[in-house]
């Protein structure tokens, strides 16, 4: 296998994801987004070894490297290597992961959102895409801000707009930007609480 190209595959991969592969933890979120988007296991292991993270030289199997290739957005290992030598642009992919839109809750259900390192935050949909923060640990997003939602995609950054936080004008936000988010549903309920 071409060295070059593995080392600007996984170039790419630290881009596509927003951080370096530096710890232990940081192969666990990436073999952990690349089972959410594509539903294929890589272990944590074989992907310290494909970075050099482990042992030095060790050989990337073809599958693995094509498992990767296809995060990106690519059909295979092949498919990446005739890619454009400048990589001027990342492909375009379908989303496989777990997704959730405001369309689909009722009014007063409660979601459970929480990203790293380890923040967390409850929120209360009050309909037509607007939630309102009914608590919060560790985030900028505090108790009684609202923000509007349209779409939950499990392992990718949250995208909030019309923030409100207290007297400051609304702005759009990004919350787990470098390992998405995770959501859960904890309540479903027509009823505002008081």
């Amino acid at each position: 296998m071409e060295t070059k190209e593995i080392q600007q595959l996984c170039a790419d991969i630290e881009t596509a994801v927003g951080q370096r592969m530096c710890t232990p933890k940081d192969f666990t979120l990436l073999h952990e987004r690349i089972y959410n988007r594509l539903g294929t296991m890589i272990s944590a292991t074989t992907l310290k070894r494909i970075w050099g993270y482990l042992s030095s030289d060790y050989q990337a199997s073809h599958s693995s490297l094509s498992i990767l290739a296809r995060f990106l957005g690519y059909r295979d290992w092949e498919d990446y290597l005739r890619r454009e030598p400048d990589g001027t642009e990342m492909p375009s992919s379908p989303v496989m992961s777990r997704r959730l839109t405001s369309e689909e809750l009722h009014l007063g259900s409660e979601l459970r959102l929480t990203w790293q390192p380890d923040r967390i935050c409850i929120v209360y949909y009050e309909g037509y895409g607007r939630f309102r923060v009914l608590s919060s640990e560790n985030t900028r997003l505090c108790e009684g801000d609202t923000f509007r939602c349209g779409l939950f995609i499990e392992g990718e950054p949250l995208y909030i707009d019309d923030w409100t936080h207290g007297a400051q004008p609304p702005v759009a936000y990004i919350c787990g930007k470098r390992s998405g988010i995770r959501y859960e549903i904890i309540k479903k309920m027509r009823v505002c609480p008081k």
